[in-house]
């Protein structure tokens, strides 16, 4: 647990790939990820109760978090694979792309990420994960903490700076 802990914690994003099976701990680590991304063929699961276990790596936290309770406790405890076609709609993945289409797309999604202020992608991280817990008030207060830290930032100046000379900005991560 501590290294998906770990995982979902990073102050930078970490997208999932998924292309194949993801069952049990795989599937747990994917939804410790900040994104995920399927291809057509990926399968998940929590099959542990069939092998006499519960999800130890945190599916019985983060899978109702993701998809609901209800769905959650239909995976949990039949232990049935679902497809990425379902993963989606439920919630559990972002986008599916076919096979050959995954890497890329990943590849495209970190590197629009990497373009922006990583005070700001590192916020948004910690105010999300933060607020996840909180009643709707008190991540309100978190993410209004979070803006005014973040808003005498060089980055800040920069990136308003760009906006108005109409540019790309140049951030630095202070």
């Amino acid at each position: 647990q501590n290294l998906t802990i770990r995982i979902e914690n990073l102050q930078v994003p970490v997208i999932a790939a998924i292309n194949g099976l993801a069952l049990g701990g795989g599937c747990e680590f994917a939804m410790a990820c900040h994104i995920r991304y399927a291809s057509e063929n990926a399968i998940f699961g929590q099959p542990e109760v069939g092998l006499g276990l519960i999800a130890g790596f945190g599916g019985t936290q983060r899978l109702p978090r993701l998809v609901g309770k209800g769905k959650a406790m239909e995976i949990l405890l039949s232990g049935k694979n679902i497809s990425s076609k379902e993963a989606l709609e439920i919630g559990l993945t972002n986008k599916i792309l076919p096979s050959k289409e995954l890497m890329p797309a990943v590849e495209k999604l970190a590197l629009t990420i990497a373009k922006y202020s990583p005070l700001a992608i590192e916020s948004t991280i910690k105010a999300v994960n933060e607020g996840m817990d909180l009643d709707l008030s008190a991540g309100l207060k978190k993410e209004q903490t979070a803006f005014m830290n973040i808003f005498s930032s060089s980055d800040v100046y920069e990136g308003l700076l760009a906006f108005i000379e109409k540019r790309s900005p140049k951030f630095i991560g202070k």
